[in-house]
């Protein structure tokens, strides 16, 4: 792109002051450029698809960032509850067991009592049958009622009838207390029953809701996994398209210096064919090219896009897309081309002013309604603002080239 340009530039520039040369190679020109905007048309394109691609990626770099903060603490907070869901697990885990070897001990201490009773009954009827053999009629009513009857029943009958024997209430009472024990060890044994399906029911619960935090914390840390690749690849993409982007403005920037060199030349030339005059004043020379406030001036600033410390070369108006551009003098049309950095633009050659040779640049535009080759008037529409190219939002962004160097244009207006 910059060898055609810098082609088309030295073939309006070797003559500068002849005009009907350049109106004869008018045809031929406009032939050269429109095979010149076509390649830059694909190569705007290419760009825009670049520029694009680099403001996602800082966006999505700035996005990680903000919410690799909220799902760290996510985790944290995932992990807190995980170990307190552990914590009342294993202690609910404890209980369970200590439930659980109560109600076995309930349940042998009731089968232990339950053959207490079978053998104290076992032990009260052969005293009986004994007492019976020998001759002993009244125990016979006792034996009947060892089937039905309770110790306290057999007791009283026993000591009612004059048949019982201290050995024999012995036996009673002691049948008596391993009843009331045998109770006793039943209702524990429900007791245990009921507490043990309270505890088992609490641990599934528990187990359940531990299940469930280490899944978030899980999670959580899987975000806070994906943020910080996230991040790390936003951040690559970002700084290789940063680098990418500072290359093109590298050649951009030799492109500038080529024609600045082709303009210093052909001022030379005129120069010296008007005498060598010497500068005079210039300011109040240009008009203004758009109607708008001045919003950055020229000289050196930080890049409001990138960051890095460079001249501004112009002076930016800010006026709505669409606002009419007017040539700032007369002059001719010598390129109009898509750059990167400054997307449309134009370079309009305005001749030998005041022992210098004077050009003015147009940046940013929608479109022009000239083309090279085409001479201008002072005040005549020559295209619309727009924020093509490197930019922040619409405005003009106007050089003025003295010599083939770029000025203060505020010095010319």
């Amino acid at each position: 792109m910059a060898a055609l340009v810098g082609a088309l530039l030295t073939t309006l520039v070797a003559s500068p002051m002849v005009r009907p040369q350049l109106a004869a190679a008018d045809d031929h020109l406009k032939d050269r450029h429109k095979h010149v905007k076509k390649q830059l048309s694909a190569a705007h394109d290419d760009l825009s698809e670049s520029s694009a691609r680099l403001r996602n990626t800082a966006a999505a770099l700035e996005t990680a960032r903000a919410n690799l903060a909220s799902a760290q603490s996510a985790l944290a907070s995932a992990r807190a509850r995980l170990q307190a869901a552990r914590i009342r697990d294993e202690q609910m885990q404890r209980e369970l067991d200590q439930a659980v070897a109560r109600l076995d001990r309930a349940r042998t201490d009731l089968a232990t009592g339950q053959q207490a009773v079978v053998d104290t009954r076992q032990q009260i009827a052969d005293m009986l049958a004994d007492a019976y053999q020998q001759g002993d009629p009244e125990m016979l009513g006792l034996m009947a009622m060892l089937d039905s009857a309770t110790p306290s029943d057999l007791t009283r009958q026993a000591e009612i009838g004059g048949a019982v024997v201290d050995s024999r209430v012995q036996a009673l009472d002691e049948l008596r207390a391993a009843e009331v024990l045998l109770e006793v060890r039943e209702q524990q044994v429900e007791a245990a029953k009921a507490d043990t399906a309270v505890k088992r029911r609490e641990a599934a619960r528990l187990l359940a809701e531990r299940q469930k935090y280490e899944q978030q914390a899980q999670t959580a840390k899987q975000a806070v996994h994906d943020q910080v690749v996230g991040a790390r690849d936003a951040k690559a993409a970002a700084d290789a398209a940063r680098a990418h982007d500072l290359a093109k403005l590298k050649r951009l920037e030799r492109e500038d210096q080529r024609i600045q060199d082709m303009l210093r030349r052909r001022a030379a030339a005129a120069a010296a064919k008007n005498g060598g005059s010497n500068p005079l004043p210039s300011g109040g020379y240009l008009s203004y090219p758009v109607n708008g406030p001045v919003t950055s001036p020229f000289g050196y600033r930080i890049h409001p896009i990138y960051g890095y410390y460079a001249l501004h070369d112009g002076t930016d108006f800010g006026a709505g897309c669409g606002a009419p551009l007017y040539s700032a003098a007369d002059g001719r049309v010598i390129a109009s081309y898509w750059n990167t950095a400054y997307g449309n633009r134009m370079i309009i050659d305005n001749g030998f002013v005041r022992g210098v040779g004077l050009a003015t640049v147009y940046n940013h535009a929608i479109r022009y309604t000239v083309g090279v080759g085409d001479s201008v008037k002072r005040g005549q529409v020559i295209g619309y603002v727009g924020t093509t190219g490197w930019s922040t939002g619409c405005h003009l962004h106007f050089t003025v080239m003295v010599n083939g160097k770029p000025v203060d244009p505020m010095g010319w207006l």
